[in-house]
């Protein structure tokens, strides 16, 4: 089967000298796995790889238990694919806002109707979030590290798991 282009989305690496990975170790679990062509995008977690397609759906859990095994690291992967990244850039509800001031936090799986009414739009004025499928865009106009909209909060409304990431790393992550 002809491999395909991937993008992985790890959650809390290498921020505040905490959860340490280097990437050239994630390099090396990730074509251990199977990944070819593996790359890596700044410290915090971004993995671009082309997967045959029966490794795309045993990647996440794969890595996640060598992370565990090698590191003795709990660390939350998510899996895009090139059409599904390009998706996010072009479903972006504000493409005439401060890039600076833009957001996605990605999600492990695409909320119930009811954990989407379990989400406040006046949690953090006045900042703005929508939703779309399995991602969450975010307007901060007082920056993202003042939201209230953190994984945490979205974690537990949505009952799944969420990594966020700045728009011009989610615009780079599409071209690579």
């Amino acid at each position: 089967m002809v491999p395909e282009r991937h993008t992985l989305l790890l959650r809390g690496i290498n921020v505040g000298g905490k959860n340490i990975l280097p990437m050239r170790e994630l390099t090396r679990l990730c074509a251990a796995l199977g990944g070819q062509n593996v790359r890596t995008y700044i410290q915090s977690g971004n993995v671009a790889l082309d997967l045959p397609p029966p490794l795309a759906q045993t990647l996440v859990r794969d890595l996640q238990a060598a992370i565990t095994r090698e590191f003795a690291l709990s660390v939350p992967v998510l899996l895009r694919s090139v059409a599904e990244m390009a998706a996010v850039v072009a479903q972006n509800p504000w493409p005439e806002r401060d890039p600076a001031l833009l957001s996605v936090a990605f999600l492990a799986d695409e909320p119930t109707p009811a954990q989407v009414a379990s989400l406040d739009p006046g949690r953090s004025p006045p900042d703005e979030f929508q939703l779309r499928g399995r991602e969450v865009y975010l307007h901060t106009p007082n920056g993202f590290a003042r939201t209230k909209l953190t994984n945490a909060w979205l974690d537990a409304r949505l009952k799944t798991v969420s990594t966020a990431r700045n728009w011009r790393t989610v615009q780079t992550l599409v071209g690579w």
